[in-house]
């Protein structure tokens, strides 16, 4: 269930939570497929959570223009993420194929 956005307490504290834990775990990620890795099963619940809360407030984000860019660009390193991830798996099959 999304949380009551429009009330500025709830507001407030979800983005602290962003900026201060889920931004800097998720650029960590992103550094790490940007270095060739793939995902674990922890990296993949993550952020599978982010993109759910993420489209939770799709509708908020229609009504407040301020949270578009934001909002955008979550959308993008996820799907940034996930898509270098997947070719770091392919490159690393395709490795093992021939080892």
């Amino acid at each position: 269930m999304p949380y009551p956005l429009e009330n500025k307490g709830v507001l407030t504290v979800v983005l602290e939570r962003f900026q201060k834990h889920r931004l800097p775990r998720i650029m960590h990620i992103k550094g790490l497929v940007d270095d060739g890795a793939t995902l674990n099963n922890m990296e993949i619940r993550f952020l599978s959570r982010v993109l759910s809360d993420t489209q939770q407030y799709a509708h908020f984000v229609s009504t407040h223009k301020e949270f578009q860019n934001l909002f955008s660009h979550v959308t993008s390193l996820y799907d940034e993420i996930t898509r270098k991830a997947l070719d770091n798996e392919k490159k690393g099959q395709e490795k093992s194929q021939f080892h």
